[in-house]
């Protein structure tokens, strides 16, 4: 295993999207064709449903890790003059779609969306809901803070139909939390814990990350120790991906400060043991369950779906993101938000969709994208040998499978229980847009 990881840990992308958001061909595409997409999407899926991604990009101080798009401030003025914003973009793919929308799912995903108080929150869904209809089976989750996700915060989406909530811990080691600055207790983390499954809250989700800066193996041991004291329902348990060329907070530390290779993977080893052990089942990517929860469901039905959030048990071919940066997916096409919180609120209250690039996908895109989300979601695809741009993904797949990364049989291409791990590097040999374009510098955080 450590000289796989040597060999393999290279940048590579996450692909929550296919083609990954830095390959995307922004001059072929526009406004009016990816409003087209939208309508297309809603043509071929309206009974299904639709999903809302709303970001909320403020926090009160910003943590070093983070790769989100935030903006950091204690002036909760800003918070109604957004959502007013948010809900004005929602009216224009209103308009677009034509139709009362069909809701199957929404996410409050930030940022720190609990930063909004909970009256402004309740107005954000108030208006989201107004005019549309739900699906039979809906899924709603935010994701909260623990150090200010309060009791009202709870109730007040609970009431609005949410029943998961994403907490974001990281590692209770207070020497990582400062380093990081991110800092919530223990006894804050069973709090909203323990209110939330008191309300009728049905899955919680803890956000855990490995390999940070000064994190050792003992930190993971204490922290995932606290953690199934509590049993949430899912654990992400990421690996931390520095890209201070993007995130410059995180030049806070330098790399010299990270556990590197076999440290950091064996970070990853001794949390995953402990999951397995007290009864989470590894659902791929970093993504752990219990089996009464919907997410281990969905992998055992071959239903699960992976999306810019990362794994989810739902799927709908239209998700529409509001709020600055956020990314929209019609299948057929992608949208971008503008990034800067002043250019967005200036855009929807002129009436002009706030978007920034995007991508429009090929005929080919589409054959790959499927592939890439088989291998993700379920572990194995099939291919056609014939085809030429198959043939040169057998090529790039023979190393894989002589160090027993994936079996080839037939169509079937298998990811194996040790290449679960190096998922990423699989999923490269599909990727098209990469090898096509081969690009120089490094866009992507390493693989492991």
């Amino acid at each position: 295993m450590n000289t796989l990881i040597s060999k393999y840990n290279i940048a590579a992308p996450r692909y929550t999207s296919y083609p990954t958001v830095p390959l995307w061909e922004e001059e072929q595409w526009s406004v009016t064709g990816w409003l087209d997409t939208v309508r297309i999407a809603m043509n071929e899926s309206s009974a299904a449903g639709l999903s809302l991604y709303i970001h909320l990009p403020y926090c009160e101080s910003l943590c070093t890790y983070c790769g989100c798009n935030t903006r950091i401030t204690k002036n909760h003025a800003v918070e109604r003059p957004y959502i007013e914003a948010v809900l004005k973009e929602w009216q224009m793919y209103k308009e677009v779609i034509g139709k009362a929308p069909h809701i199957r799912e929404i996410h409050l995903g930030g940022g720190t969306p609990t930063f909004f108080s909970p009256e402004n929150l309740e107005m954000l869904m108030n208006g989201l809901l107004d005019g549309a209809t739900l699906a039979s089976e809906t899924s709603f989750s935010f994701e909260g803070h623990p150090a200010n996700t309060s009791y009202s915060h709870l109730k007040v989406l609970y009431e609005a139909g949410f029943r998961r909530i994403s907490l974001g811990i990281q590692d209770f080691d207070p020497v990582v939390q400062e380093i990081i600055n991110r800092r919530q207790s223990y006894e804050q983390v069973k709090k909203v814990t323990d209110d939330a499954r008191s309300l009728g809250y049905t899955s919680v989700n803890y956000d855990l990350i490995y390999g940070l800066p000064l994190q050792k193996l003992q930190s993971i041991q204490d922290t995932v120790e606290k953690v199934i004291t509590l049993m949430p329902d899912r654990i992400a348990f990421y690996s931390y991906a520095h890209v201070p060329w993007v995130k410059p907070g995180q030049r806070r530390f330098t790399e010299a400060d990270l556990p590197q290779d076999d440290e950091k993977r064996a970070l990853y080893e001794k949390g995953r043991e402990m999951f397995l052990n007290k009864g989470y089942y590894d659902i791929g990517m970093d993504h752990f369950s219990l089996k009464s929860d919907s997410l281990y469901k969905a992998s055992k039905n071959h239903t699960l779906h992976r999306n810019f959030m990362g794994y989810t048990d739902q799927y709908t071919q239209l998700s529409i993101a509001l709020g600055v940066s956020s990314i929209s997916d019609s299948w057929y096409g992608f949208a971008q938000n503008v990034k800067h919180v002043e250019l967005y609120l200036d855009m929807v209250n002129k009436g002009s969709f706030p978007l920034l690039k995007g991508h429009i996908l090929t005929d080919q895109d589409l054959v790959f994208r499927k592939h890439i989300l088989q291998l993700m979601c379920k572990g194995f695809t099939d291919c056609d040998w014939l085809k030429q741009e198959f043939q040169e993904v057998r090529q790039r797949l023979n190393p894989l499978e002589d160090d027993g990364l994936v079996e080839v049989e037939g169509s079937r291409v298998q990811v194996t229980e040790t290449g679960r791990a190096f998922l990423r590097n699989v999923c490269m040999a599909f990727d098209m847009r990469l090898w096509q374009k081969k690009p120089e510098s490094q866009l992507f955080s390493k693989a492991i």
